[in-house]
Formats: C-alpha cells, structure tokens, sequence
C-alpha cells in the first residue's frame, strides 16, 4: 500500500473513531436527561416547565422526554443519525427559545448539544455504526442483483449467436439436452470392460427384403429332373 493510502485510510479511522465518540457522548446525555425527566414523571416534569413558563406544559414534557429517549438511544447505536440529528437539534433549539432548560442541563450545555447533533446529521455516523451496515447490506444485494441480470443478458444474446449451442445452466439446475443429441444412439455397455460404442443398425442379409416389416425369405430354386 503507498504512503497516501495509508494516510487516508489512518484519517478515515481517526473519523470513524470521532463520530463514535461524539455519538456516543451527544446520545448520552440526551438520552440522560429524558431519562431524568422519565424518573420524576410527566406531571413534576411538567410543572417544573410550567414554573419556566413553557406553553401547554404537560403535553411539551411528554414530547422533549420522548425525543430526548429515543433520540439518544439511536444516536448511540448510529441508526438514522442524519434524520435523528435534525429532530435534536430543532428541539435543543425549541428548547433554547420557548423556555430555559431543566437541571442538569444548563444553557450553554444545551447550545452544545444542539451544535453537535447538527453536525453529526452533517457528518453521518461514521462505519462503526448500524447505519453503515444497512448501507453495505443494500449495496450487496444491488450488486448481487446486477450481476444475476448482466449474466442473464449475457446468455439471451450468446443463444442468439449461436442457437445450437445449449444454454448455460444456471447454478443448481441440470443442463438441458436439446433434441437432436436426445435422439442419437446411445452407447452401448459391454459386459466385461473395454469402451462404449455407439449402436449400430445390424448389416442387411443379401436377399434379405423387408415387406410390411417382416423379411421376405430368399426365392426357391427349381429343381432339376434327376438324369436316367
């Protein structure tokens, strides 16, 4: 391997190594905090927001302990990060506007958050990730499947090319055996050794005529009167 490419392959695993991380730590504590929010439940969760002065207070404390759970937990496990990255940085920032954040979170940790899961929707989740492995799922199958439909191609126009020679099996199937090699002869097996020849119609007798299948026996010769 040359020297670029193991710099670029170093630099994409120092990536993979610091999108990990950060999912990790990012998911973490969002997923903390919904569980805070979870432990004390809806109703003192949602009167802490309504002493913040929150709009509809239970109904945001359900939806920002959801979205902080699920959100995180996928964020650690890499799944949809992009997707999942957009919906906590819009709530961090629903969060920043309508009303201050609940303890333990303070508000320059919030902004920090927020920051971080715009960039890892951005970035993506790095290849330690289920994401990534979706991703190499899907391109397998996709190339599994234009190679079944090229090699399928391959055969329709050698079959034009050449009509009498027999297809190409395809993998687990037997060959087909076309007409004209079915109705040749096939070889007899000698009993004891030796190589197997072909069948063979037997010589006709000389004399011998057929006539509606059967042999015709030779003509009689007259016989001639004993001499005196």
């Amino acid at each position: 391997m040359s020297r670029l490419g193991q710099t670029t392959t170093v630099k994409q695993v120092l990536r993979d190594l610091a999108a990990l991380v950060a999912r990790i730590g990012v998911g973490g504590i969002f997923f903390a905090n919904g569980w805070t929010k979870l432990e004390d439940g809806l109703i003192t969760t949602g009167a802490k927001f309504l002493q913040q002065g929150a709009p509809a207070p239970g109904a945001w404390a359900t939806v920002t302990m959801l979205t902080e759970l699920i959100g995180g937990a996928l964020l650690i496990a890499g799944l949809a990060v992009s997707t999942t990255g957009l919906i906590l940085f819009a709530e961090a920032l629903a969060v920043f506007l309508v009303a201050p954040p609940l303890n333990p979170i303070s508000l320059n940790e919030l902004v920090l958050l927020g920051a971080a899961s715009l960039l890892l929707a951005v970035v993506g989740a790095g290849r330690v990730s289920v994401d990534h492995m979706v991703v190499i799922r899907r391109r397998e199958s996709e190339a599994a499947s234009e190679f079944a439909a090229d090699t399928e191609a391959d055969q329709v126009i050698a079959s034009l090319r050449d009509p009498d020679k027999p297809k190409e099996p395809a993998p687990g199937k037997e060959p087909e055996v076309s007409a004209t090699e079915d109705t040749k002869p096939h070889p007899r097996v000698p009993a004891r050794g030796g190589e197997a020849k072909p069948a063979e119609d037997p010589a006709p007798v000389p004399g011998d005529t057929l006539v509606a299948g059967r042999k015709k026996p030779p003509p009689r010769g007259r016989r001639t009167p004993a001499a005196d």
